[in-house]
């Protein structure tokens, strides 16, 4: 491996890192003359920004191009290129061909479980089996450490609110706020209520959330900030253990995710 190739590699890995929608385009093969030999790479920003070269000129625009475009699909994809003045070929003198492999690089999706207790010591075991980045946040050392909470990616032990406004939220986040009383919730609402995260769910009674909703009215949050949040937590599958109701709970949370419905699948027509 080359300095250039190192580098590039390395700026992949501090996207990632940062949880950021990175692809690298990788030169796979070559016939005739090219610009660029085989295991050329370059990488590629989800705005376009480029690092690395795989020849420049127009095979590059177009690559970006589609790489873009693989970004937003989440989908990994080989490309054939013909590089001559013929019909359907990029128009380029080289006179080659080459193939260029895109592999995305897709953030991993956040669990933050807002709270440390049977509730949410149940939702991580399920983030955990669902393959999340599990979060815990709390500010009770006897709630939030790695006895309880082995196999945590994360654990944000500390004021909650200000472990929440400085934690970089994004919209692969989805957050659960099970904390040990309605105070505590309150503030961890408001304190994500802005953010982009793509699901936010509250626990407690309809009594409870039309207090907390009235409550941040009063402070001026928007009315469509407040409908995005999922509280009363869950779907209602009837149970009532703190197992069952995190079952209902990731219920939801999948739903969202995976853009799915509440319907039984015996009743969907094919």
């Amino acid at each position: 491996m080359n300095k250039l190739e190192y580098k590039i590699l390395n700026q992949i890995s501090d996207e990632i890192k940062l949880n950021k929608k990175v692809a690298l385009a990788t030169i796979t093969k070559i016939e005739g003359s090219t610009p660029r030999k085989e295991g050329s790479m370059m990488g590629i920003k989800e705005d376009g920004t480029i690092f690395g070269t795989i020849g420049g000129g127009t095979l590059e625009l177009v690559v970006v191009e589609n790489a873009k475009k693989c970004i937003i699909n989440g989908e990994s994809k080989n490309f054939n290129f013909k590089l001559t003045d013929d019909e359907g070929s990029l128009h380029m003198q080289c006179g080659g061909e080459v193939d260029v492999f895109i592999k995305v690089f897709k953030p991993f999706d956040k669990l933050f479980i807002i709270g440390g207790g049977h509730i949410a010591f149940e939702l991580y075991e399920l983030g955990k089996m669902l393959e999340f980045h599990t979060i815990i946040v709390e500010d009770r050392e006897e709630f939030c450490n790695m006895h309880r909470f082995p196999k945590a990616d994360e654990l944000k032990l500390g004021n909650i609110e200000e472990v929440l406004q400085e934690y970089p939220i994004d919209d692969n986040s989805y957050i659960v706020i099970v904390t040990r009383g309605h105070r505590h919730d309150e503030v961890a609402l408001k304190s994500v209520i802005d953010s982009n995260a793509k699901y936010i769910g509250m626990i407690g009674s309809k009594n409870k959330t039309k207090y907390i909703m009235d409550n941040l009215k009063s402070e001026k949050v928007s009315q469509e900030k407040l409908d995005k949040v999922y509280a009363p937590i869950g779907i209602n599958l009837g149970g009532e253990t703190p197992k069952e109701i995190a079952f209902s709970i990731m219920s939801e949370i999948l739903v969202v995710k995976n853009n799915g419905s509440l319907d039984h699948l015996k009743d969907i027509k094919k």
